[in-house]
């Protein structure tokens, strides 16, 4: 069981997760509510929980600001948000905090939620498929000036096409024969080289780049 806790002020979307998780999605279970950041922390001062639920448009303070002192009082808890604040501003500032994921509330799909819900907790990262655009637009932006001089090894591009078909990292180690710990060892070389820091940046990246296509 995958015990959450939905930060929103909009009553009406955290009971309509509450029917729609209830109904369809078993194993998500939603332990505790929040309509702002300083009610988050109070519910989570006697609710254990695995993962936050977390808007960014909060009346009393910006969802970064929540995520970040979730990272540090609460190092071990998942962090996936959920809002229609779709600016680059925004969803960098997210990711530099350390977020696991970021759904679009304007899909208002409650099958993705559970989908990336679940992707957080077995250990990965989601994005939704408009965020990814934005992350990979800005990164491209900074990039464009510069000259790509970044050579892979084989092994270095099997590891970004596992990546690119969803694959975890133990998954990967079992694809390809090897232990997590190289797995994690290669990852590290290829984040290196393209002087990023997180797998979405890498795939987007290396489609760009043409060293790996969509199949």
């Amino acid at each position: 069981m995958i015990q959450i806790i939905v930060v929103d002020d909009h009553r009406l979307f955290r009971m309509s997760l509450k029917i729609a998780f209830k109904g369809h999605h078993r194993d998500i279970h939603i332990v505790g509510e929040a309509d702002c950041g300083d009610e988050l922390f109070r519910v989570l001062a006697t609710t254990p929980a695995d993962l936050v639920l977390l808007d960014i448009n909060l009346p009393d303070v910006w969802g970064v600001e929540v995520a970040r002192r979730l990272r540090k009082e609460y190092p071990d808890m998942k962090i996936l948000a959920v809002s229609a604040e779709n600016t680059a501003e925004t969803i960098l500032g997210m990711i530099e905090v350390g977020i696991h994921g970021f759904v679009s509330k304007r899909n208002g799909d409650p099958n993705e939620l559970a989908t990336a819900i679940r992707t957080v907790m077995d250990g990965g990262e989601y994005f939704g498929r408009d965020i990814s655009a934005i992350i990979f637009d800005v990164y491209v932006s900074k990039k464009k000036t510069a000259v790509v001089t970044a050579e892979f090894t084989p092994r270095e591009r099997e590891i970004i096409s596992a990546c690119r078909d969803g694959l975890l990292g133990k998954e990967i180690g079992e694809r390809l024969g090897i232990s997590l710990h190289t797995v994690n060892s290669h990852k590290r070389s290829i984040f290196q080289k393209l002087g990023i820091n997180n797998t979405v940046e890498m795939v987007q990246y290396a489609l760009k780049l043409g060293i790996i296509r969509m199949e």
